[in-house]
Parts: structure tokens; sequence; C-alpha cells
């Protein structure tokens, strides 16, 4: 579960399960149960309004101000984000994720870091992973990339390149893919015996599979072909509209 502060200690679940755990201002607090036994982690954001375009050292940048995002609340800014540390990079998200698995590519050795990160985006994901395994393929996701901060997105932006309006500026969107063999590379999910765009399609189709399932999911889909710099993979996003290009 994540929220402001304000929002986490005003939810009636989570009030007596937190009366006796120490909060977090930056990142997630002690793992919780239900009293069913049910484990699950609070992660606390850290309101946008009052760290600008600078979280202490790490650059951010300012998301699009336009007609689109004043229109669309879809494209609004984020309220909040996770302030992720090197002590809790490692906090897991899902079943399958850590926080530093959807972390943006650059400021390397800038700690702490900014996450915007959604839980639907989790559960797309996880949705695709068991997909996988239930048509017996390998089903280990890797994402390529994750949340991109926008003075990161905005480097790549142009003909050909990343989106003005990247959903992965706003933490619901990921190029994943499969790698169970851990080279770094999409495995061969086709069977012919090679890795190619044939693969990512394989992977596209159980994305597709989950949308047609579990419509609140619904988002951008797309297959991508190798280049020199990486390996074929899908973009995966849940935008609350069908998208395909």
């Amino acid at each position: 579960m994540m929220g402001t502060p304000d929002a986490l200690v005003e939810n009636p679940i989570l009030e007596p399960l937190l009366a006796d755990a120490a909060s977090s201002e930056t990142g997630p607090w002690p793992m919780l149960a239900t009293a069913d036994g049910d484990s699950f982690t609070v992660v606390t954001l850290v309101p946008f309004g009052a760290s600008g375009t600078q979280f202490e050292k790490y650059h951010v940048g300012r998301w699009p101000a336009d007609g689109m995002s004043a229109s669309n609340p879809r494209y609004a800014p984020p309220k909040g984000f996770i302030g992720v540390t090197p002590e809790n990079q490692e906090t897991r998200v899902s079943e399958s994720f850590r926080m530093r698995d959807f972390l943006t590519h650059d400021q390397g050795n800038v700690w702490p870091k900014v996450l915007v990160l959604r839980p639907a985006l989790l559960d797309k994901l996880e949705l695709v992973r068991q997909e996988l395994e239930r048509e017996g393929l390998p089903s280990r996701l890797h994402v390529m990339s994750g949340f991109r901060t926008p003075q990161y997105n905005e480097q790549g932006v142009g003909k050909g390149g990343r989106a003005t309006h990247s959903r992965h500026m706003y933490g619901d969107a990921a190029d994943v893919f499969v790698d169970a063999d851990g080279n770094g590379r999409m495995d061969d999910l086709n069977g012919d015996g090679k890795e190619s765009v044939a693969d990512a399609y394989v992977l596209r189709a159980a994305a597709e599979k989950v949308e047609a399932l579990y419509p609140t999911l619904v988002g951008g889909l797309s297959a991508y072909p190798a280049n020199s710099a990486h390996g074929p993979f899908v973009h995966v996003d849940a935008r609350g509209v069908k998208a395909r290009w």
C-alpha cells in the first residue's frame, strides 16, 4: 500500500495495523500483517509539492504542463514519490519485484532517489507472469526500463524516441522481457531456437490475455525488435485506456 503520510494515517483499514509500527518519512514501513496472516509493506510517499524539481541532490525535472496535462487527469503530475535509499531499495513491492527494479537509469551514485510507481502496473506484470506460467513458458520478467524522471525522459524525446508524455514518467509503465536464464536477453519463447521480435510477440500476447480478463488494467502494449543497444522487449502500461502502436 502506498500513500502520503496524511492519507495513510487517515486510512481506517490501516489504523489498527499501524498503531505499533514506526513510520518512515521517505520509504517503507516495517513489514505488517493482517489478522489473516497476510504480510504487506506500507510505503510512505513524499509529497512533490515540498520537493520542487529536485530531491536533495537527485535531479527530477518538471512534468509537462500543457493542454493534455491540464485536461486529462492521467497526465497530471504525480502527487508523491517514494524516496529510495541504498538501505530500502531491496524492499519488495510485489511477489516478483523490488523497488530497485523500477529506478531511473541515471545519477547512479546519487542517493536518495525518486521513484513513482503505481500498484496497477505491478498487478499487471504479476498477472502476465502468471499467464506465461500457465502456458508452460519461462516467466521471469526483467524490467529494462521502469520509472523515468522527466529530466531523464526529456533526453530521449524526438523522432523515433521517447514520447513527451511517456507513461514511464507517471509510474505505470515498464519495458520488460523474459529472462529466466539470467543472461540479460529475451528468452526463446516461441521455440524457434533464436532470439527475435517473434518472442516479444509471445510476451505481448500474454499481456493481451491479461487485459481481456482484467479490463481495469487495460493500457498500452507494444513489441519492439532488438537493436544494437538491447534485445527485443515489450512495453506494458496500465494507463486506463487501450493503446497500441
